[in-house]
């Protein structure tokens, strides 16, 4: 078996290290007795960071299938949140490709770890539809209280724009002119022909 070790740290000062991370990664693959087809390595980045070199070539180098697994020293090394995780491992399954965290001992290839992941997902899943439900209860609220929701509606002449577009002037021109948006131009403009074709 390939696999590919990532580790991270924070701040290279302090005395944070990634050598202590990827030093007991390496034992765990020698264990196993897997090779180590590469070594991932974000020093000083913090995992709030949606982008970080290593992690976009290790994502870059699954995409090549350069390895057959993906070892962390611990989840929050490698993802910055649940939903970040569950994409990651989402895309390693279809790759197929298998993702051990060491300190959780979680490992894909195993019924436990398959269980873990589909749990996550499942727990995700559920603080998606918690959230949506908020937003339809919140929307609900405001209507009740006579919030008007969505955008504003702007005054604007129709005729003016008739007239406008009539001497050969562009949407854009009209809505500058008028100090509108385009789209409001677009929108009374054929509010406009349909009442009066």
């Amino acid at each position: 078996m390939r696999t590919a070790i990532y580790a991270r740290v924070s701040t290279t000062g302090n005395g944070q290290s990634p050598e202590m991370q990827l030093r007991e990664l390496r034992e765990y693959a020698e264990r196993r007795g897997w090779s180590i087809a590469g070594e991932y390595v974000d020093a000083g980045i913090s995992g709030a960071k949606d982008s970080r070199p290593e992690l976009n070539r290790l994502m870059a180098d699954a995409h090549k299938r350069k390895f057959d697994c993906v070892c962390v020293w611990r989840f929050d090394r490698f993802a910055r949140s649940v939903s970040h995780l569950l994409r990651a491992l989402e895309t390693f399954r279809t790759l197929g490709i298998e993702f051990i965290s060491y300190s959780e001992a979680i490992d894909t290839s195993t019924a436990v770890g398959k269980m873990t992941f589909t749990v996550l997902g499942a727990v995700a899943e559920l603080e998606r539809s918690l959230i949506a439900e908020r937003v339809r209860a919140g929307l609900r609220n405001a209507k009740a209280k006579g919030v008007k929701l969505g955008r504003r509606y702007v005054e604007v002449d129709a005729g003016e724009i008739a007239r406008l577009r009539a001497e050969g002037y562009s949407f854009k021109t009209i809505a500058e002119k008028l100090g509108v948006g385009t789209g409001t131009v677009h929108a009374r403009f054929a509010e406009s022909r349909a009442t009066n074709p």
